[in-house]
């Protein structure tokens, strides 16, 4: 674990496009487990994103404003190397279901394998968000569907302005 003059700091993951419940349950949680909580922005050029950097970084940045041991950052590299960089030996990683674990545990596996120091945290999400991805609220977006009880309204604003009505 990385002691920074004492203190516990782990970092959380993601492409966050864009953040929803399931994401801010996660934040919520691990920032009372940790000290320090870093949540990263990954830019994955494999995934065609709705959001840019700046505009996830930015709308994390503003639903995760009441919680002052949590920093908001972007990167573009592995995980390990951003880890190295950031001198932070934690991970946390959320899971929804069974599904996720495979994915999540091959992940684990080679972020460990690329850096023996790193070791990955899981947290089960709530029930109530185990069904929830940024996948599933961009298409509800897309058809105009109802996602306020899916995103912050910050981020539901902001799908508004990506989808308008026509």
């Amino acid at each position: 674990m990385r002691q920074e003059h004492g203190i516990t700091v782990a970092v959380y993951p993601g492409s966050f496009d864009p953040v929803t419940y399931g994401h801010l349950d996660i934040i919520h949680r691990a920032a009372k487990v940790f000290d320090k909580l870093i949540v990263a922005v990954l830019n994955n050029t494999s995934k065609n994103a709705l959001f840019s950097l700046e505009e996830r970084i930015e709308l994390l940045r503003k639903v995760t404003a009441d919680l002052p041991n949590v920093e908001i950052d972007g990167f573009r590299d592995l995980m390990v190397n951003y880890m190295k960089a950031r001198n932070v030996r934690l991970i946390v990683r959320g899971l929804r279901a069974v599904s996720d674990f495979e994915y999540e545990l091959q992940m684990a596996s080679t972020n460990h394998k690329l850096n023996p120091d790193v070791e990955t945290f899981f947290m089960t999400s709530k029930p109530q968000f185990s069904y929830l991805s940024s996948s599933i609220v961009k298409e509800i977006a897309k058809f105009h569907g109802p996602v306020e009880e899916l995103v912050p309204a910050e981020v539901e604003e902001e799908l508004r302005r990506k989808f308008p009505q026509t």
